[in-house]
């Protein structure tokens, strides 16, 4: 029996996915085989020698100390694009929010509720100051074009918006998908000094933390109007403070409030709701059931954030995983291994990343514990295990 330990709510239909027969699923079972996360912070956690494997059930991945866990042969999953459409549509809503001053006014709206008959002739005298441009034929810049940037700029442009995009890692099948009439730019700045609105869908590393900031702003048109549905770090929320009072940058749409910038003029703060749809925690809730079984089951590594994705069928009576170095002439050792301790392959599979790789060798015949020791005793190896 293997155990599935959940540190947050996680939809039954991903639960429901594992074999009874076969796990234990729940937030309190011991020694867990593999771990179902959403929000919960897991870098001060002391982790399970027991556990494989990681799948959080969302994209972002900054509340999983990542790399640490990688060195530890712990491969950790994410689900990209299952919440890609809530994101967007929230992400549309953001653009209208840009536009018009809806939130201040429902909010003065509600302030007028014991004005009785007045309520009318009030509205009409004091909705002026709730003005707004449209956001037909403005131009919206797209910083990054995965499975949510692409959508937006898709739909963007479906709304009457000139859409120039931006995403030098863009994949061949993500080009594919965008409209043919949407401007791709190769460089961010031709974003900043051209666009009326810019929306922000990157990941948060070294090279993007900030990356909104006083110097990027001051290149920018006057009046922008910024969304922020990706990560709060991205913007440096001081700058921007003082360009929302000098008229710099308009409005600013964040789904990460803090402390900082609640209260300031013409900051529109969400609480994170950009996944809180129930078909977007359904979409997770199986995405990472999936990769978790997949990996614990046959090995393979699909959507992994500190791992190669490797994946195929299984040929062979006996599958061996191996979670290495990327070093040169490491799976030659493994292989020498494997045939001094007798053990045929009949196939391998091999990928690498950054200073990680991992192999999958389908062997002819069970192997013994003695020949695992003889594999993990070789220097780079970090992990290996069989699955019959």
């Amino acid at each position: 029996m293997k155990n599935i330990l959940t540190l947050n709510k996680i939809a039954a239909c991903g639960t429901d996915l594992f074999d009874k027969a076969a796990y234990t699923v729940g937030d309190a079972v011991e020694n867990p085989t593999g771990i179902l996360v959403r929000s919960a912070a897991m870098h001060e956690m002391e982790l399970p020698e027991s556990v494989l494997a990681i799948a959080r059930a969302g994209a972002g991945t900054n509340n999983i100390p990542v790399d640490k866990y990688g060195e530890a042969g712990v491969v950790v999953f994410n689900t990209p694009g299952a919440n890609a459409n809530a994101v967007k549509e929230l992400v549309l809503c953001g653009l209208f929010l840009a536009s018009r001053k809806v939130t201040d006014g429902i909010a003065w709206a509600q302030s007028l509720k014991d004005e009785g008959d007045m309520v009318g002739k009030l509205v009409e005298k004091g909705k002026s100051q709730f003005v707004g441009p449209e956001i037909l034929g403005k131009k919206l810049g797209v910083i990054g074009l995965g499975a949510i940037g692409g959508m937006v700029a898709n739909a963007a442009d479906a709304l009457g918006m000139d859409v120039y995009g931006y995403d030098p890692y863009m994949s061949v099948q993500a080009a594919w998908g965008l409209n043919p009439s949407i401007h791709q730019v190769s460089d961010m700045a031709e974003i900043f000094k051209t666009c009326d609105y810019i929306t922000l869908h990157v990941p948060c590393l070294d090279s993007t933390k900030g990356m909104i900031n006083a110097e990027t702003m001051a290149t920018m048109k006057d009046g922008v109007r910024i969304l922020n549905f990706a990560r709060g770090e991205l913007v440096n929320n001081t700058d921007m403070i003082a360009a929302l009072e000098s008229g710099k940058v308009a409005r600013y749409v964040v789904d990460f409030p803090k402390a900082d910038i609640l209260g300031v003029a013409n900051v529109v703060p969400l609480p994170h709701l950009g996944a809180s749809t129930p078909e977007s925690e359904d979409n997770c809730a199986v995405m990472a059931a999936k990769e978790l079984i997949d990996y614990i089951e046959n090995g393979n590594i699909v959507n992994s954030v500190n791992y190669p994705n490797v994946a195929g069928p299984r040929c062979s009576p006996c599958r061996v995983c191996v979670l290495h170095k990327n070093e040169p002439g490491l799976i030659a050792k493994i292989s020498a291994v494997m045939s001094e301790d007798k053990i045929n392959v009949e196939s391998m599979l091999n990928r690498s990343r950054k200073e990680l790789a991992y192999s999958v060798l389908d062997v002819d015949s069970v192997v013994s514990e003695a020949v695992l020791a003889d594999v993990a005793a070789v220097e780079g190896v970090i992990r290996v295990r069989c699955i019959v």
